[in-house]
């Protein structure tokens, strides 16, 4: 079962040719996985630029189309459907992606499959590892936090949610208030390496509260206060408070997930999206997972952020049960995992 993936949902465009398995076993293959990453177009604005991002994929798309094919070494003909993110992101990239994906599933006569980007990182970690539904999800990326239960494809229950900001947006703007470039990421963790976390006595938002949910806007405002009262070309500084935040990211983190691993015992933890790449962070939550009789499992560094190997992966997950989309599918800025979960609010 060969699925071409089309991912263009922020600023990373990414196509990948995946080959799965007909039955319901985990594990797949990726025979090519081809990302231009616009961080040229997007880095003197200490940010993702949706309009650039949006002329960018547009122009790259096609291209790696073909470049994808030819690294798997197939053709259109070979497939046995298309895939790409349908929602959610910034609209102008999704339309691009949704429109290419559905102009090759007509044209070549093949499936379509509309993904939902949050279940691509959600379901990626079966793409290389045998993990078995059901299991508990932290997602944790530049525009999303959330904690859920992982039945199956389309199958989900949040149990918590970010109330304010994400996880990752805080690590971005971290990083843009210290000088340490964009992405924040692997900035700040890289800072972080060479600092003393226990210098900065740093909020954690919810911290101990009742629940799942997430609050990152205190601990922001936080780091700015102390980033204003530094000198930024003091590298003992800048690194000791990368390492105090990152250390307060991964208590709030700790705290959240032995919450949902006591309200929704699991025998498999799983972490996905950008934050997950953060190695410290995998640290923490592999010691709250074992605390819980439970394993912590991560999708490869390469496979965390944005990629295209996810939305094809997911495509094989969906084409496997027979969930096809028509191609009316319309592109979703907005598309939660779980549509019956209510909003969260400040307590």
């Amino acid at each position: 079962m060969l699925v071409l993936g089309i991912e263009t949902s922020c600023d990373e465009t990414a196509v990948a040719v995946v080959e799965g398995p007909a039955g319901p076993q985990p594990v797949g293959k990726i025979l090519s996985n081809t990302v231009y990453s616009q961080l040229t177009e997007h880095r003197r604005f200490g940010g993702v630029v949706p309009e650039i991002a949006a002329r960018a994929h547009l122009e790259r798309i096609d291209g790696l189309i073909e470049q994808a094919l030819a690294e798997a070494g197939v053709g259109l003909a070979d497939l046995d459907g298309i895939a790409a993110t349908g929602g959610p992101g910034l609209i102008g990239g999704v339309m691009v992606g949704v429109m290419t994906g559905k102009a090759l599933a007509f044209a070549h006569d093949k499936p379509f499959l509309a993904v939902n980007h949050l279940e691509g990182h959600a379901l990626s970690v079966r793409l290389t590892e045998p993990v078995e539904f059901p299991y508990l999800l932290l997602l944790a990326s530049g525009g999303h936090c959330q904690l859920l239960t992982v039945r199956g494809p389309g199958d989900f229950t949040r149990l918590g949610t970010t109330i304010d900001d994400a996880a990752g947006e805080c690590f971005d703007k971290t990083a843009k208030l210290l000088g340490l470039g964009f992405p924040g990421g692997p900035a700040v963790e890289k800072a972080a390496a060479g600092g003393d976390p226990k210098r900065f006595a740093l909020p954690r938002p919810m911290w101990r509260k009742p629940g799942c949910d997430f609050s990152f806007s205190g601990l922001k405002t936080a780091v700015r206060q102390a980033a204003e009262k530094l000198d930024p070309s003091d590298p003992r500084a800048v690194a000791d408070l990368c390492a105090s935040f990152q250390r307060t990211v991964g208590d709030v983190f700790a705290d959240r997930c032995t919450n949902a691993l006591t309200l929704a015992p699991m025998p498999t933890l799983v972490v996905a999206g950008g934050v997950a790449a953060n190695v410290y962070l995998r640290g923490r939550l592999e010691e709250v997972a074992a605390a819980h009789g439970a394993k912590l499992v991560a999708p490869p560094v390469r496979l965390c952020t944005d990629n295209g190997a996810m939305i094809a992966w997911a495509g094989v997950e969906r084409l496997r049960l027979g969930r096809v989309d028509a191609l009316d599918f319309r592109p979703r800025p907005r598309w939660p995992l779980d549509p019956t979960a209510t909003t969260a609010k400040r307590v």
